[in-house]
């Protein structure tokens, strides 16, 4: 791990203090976003999970019927039944902000083509099941939607918990101890510099004491006399 160079002085030393403690406040954001973002993406995953169970067994029920107006009816006359749709739909994504991740939102707008909501092929010649699966796959295109925009989610969510947990990594193993290092270097050297500093005072106590002390025995005799 490289170190972090700099002057030991007591204003590099609370620079670096500062920093320690906002690289702190930092950690503990992003531990807690984390968190929280690992509870939404535990939650979205479970109502994907509903979802998907959801619609993959209506999506297996209508191609069940499906399959049965396959077998009675004509193929040609079954992809004609099948070539004008009996609505049209407009998608709309509206987009809402999830813990600073922007998470899509999709609906849809349905219009009944030529104003009639009967199915537009003839009956004589279809099967009911036909009707069947045609009503089915309309009731699960909103599940459709939202399982999408739900697995986006959850996509997104991941993402960002993936970005969070590095930041918080790279913090909590790199830039933080690289503070705690500097900070005890510093320590270290201003405390060295401090004990120097002490031993040359007592150092220069001391002499002062000692020739204070030769003056007083040079003096001694003269006052004797």
């Amino acid at each position: 791990m490289a170190e972090i160079r700099v002057n030991p002085t007591r204003m590099e030393l609370k620079k670096l203090q500062a920093r320690y403690q906002t690289a702190r406040r930092g950690h503990k954001l992003l531990k807690d976003k984390r968190d929280e973002l690992m509870r939404r993406f535990l939650e979205v995953v479970k109502r994907d999970k509903e979802l998907r169970l959801r619609v993959e067994a209506a999506l297996q029920k209508a191609y069940a019927r499906f399959d049965l107006a396959s077998a009675v009816t004509h193929p040609k006359m079954l992809e004609e039944s099948l070539l004008l749709p009996k609505k049209q739909s407009e998608l709309r994504v509206d987009y809402r902000n999830q813990m600073s991740v922007t998470v899509p939102d999709f609906s849809i707008r349905e219009s009944t083509v030529g104003g009639s909501d009967a199915y537009n092929y003839g009956l004589a010649f279809t099967s009911g099941e036909l009707d069947s699966a045609l009503f089915e796959l309309g009731n699960i295109r909103r599940d459709l939607l939202t399982l999408s925009a739900v697995e986006k989610e959850a996509q997104l969510l991941a993402e960002e918990i993936e970005r969070t947990r590095r930041r918080v990594n790279a913090l909590e193993h790199i830039m933080m101890p690289r503070y705690l290092t500097a900070i005890r270097a510093i320590k270290m050297k201003l405390d060295e510099n401090e004990r120097g500093n002490i031993t040359r005072l007592m150092k220069v106590k001391d002499m002062m004491i000692a020739a204070q002390y030769k003056d007083h025995q040079e003096e001694d005799p003269a006052d004797a006399v």
